[in-house]
């Protein structure tokens, strides 16, 4: 973790998005464990809670603070699912299974080859977050995974 805005080395992305949590300092500590997730700033709030917190998993730099109404950073209310997936690329899918759940993730889909080349499992955080983390298990065309797509859903 760093100290200071001049000690940050990660650049924004050109898109980001921010996490709105109960307890940052939890979900950051929850998402070393389960994904690698490496913080890069932490700035708390005067009541010691997180103002704004910053780590990436994947290289990916994502956002993240404890709920504060007077910023209209509103979590989730408790058992709301976001509408949003976020998608983890890994080269071990089973691997990062494992290590998902010891971390306390609640398994949404075990992992499960797709008609799509990959290979994917699905957690749920305690936040509300879907997490998936997704292995390429096969270079397919479009076209490949249109016909295998129809062959599943009744289709030609």
């Amino acid at each position: 973790m760093h100290d200071s805005f001049a000690a940050m080395t990660v650049v924004p992305p050109p898109v980001s998005f921010s996490l709105t949590v109960k307890d940052a300092s939890a979900a950051i500590a929850l998402y070393t464990e389960a994904f690698g997730a490496v913080e890069v700033f932490r700035m708390p709030d005067p009541s010691g809670g997180t103002a704004h917190a910053e780590f990436t998993i994947n290289g990916q730099l994502i956002y993240i603070s404890d709920e504060a109404p007077e910023w209209s950073a509103m979590a989730l209310p408790e058992g709301m699912l976001a509408p949003c997936l976020f998608t983890i690329e890994t080269d071990d899918c089973d691997g990062g299974f494992a290590r998902g759940e010891k971390a306390g993730l609640k398994v949404l889909t075990p992992p499960t080859d797709n008609f799509w080349g990959s290979r994917s499992c699905m957690f749920l955080d305690p936040y509300g977050y879907r997490w998936c983390l997704n292995q390429k298990t096969e270079d397919l065309t479009p076209d490949e995974v249109m016909a295998r797509a129809a062959k599943l859903f009744g289709g030609e």
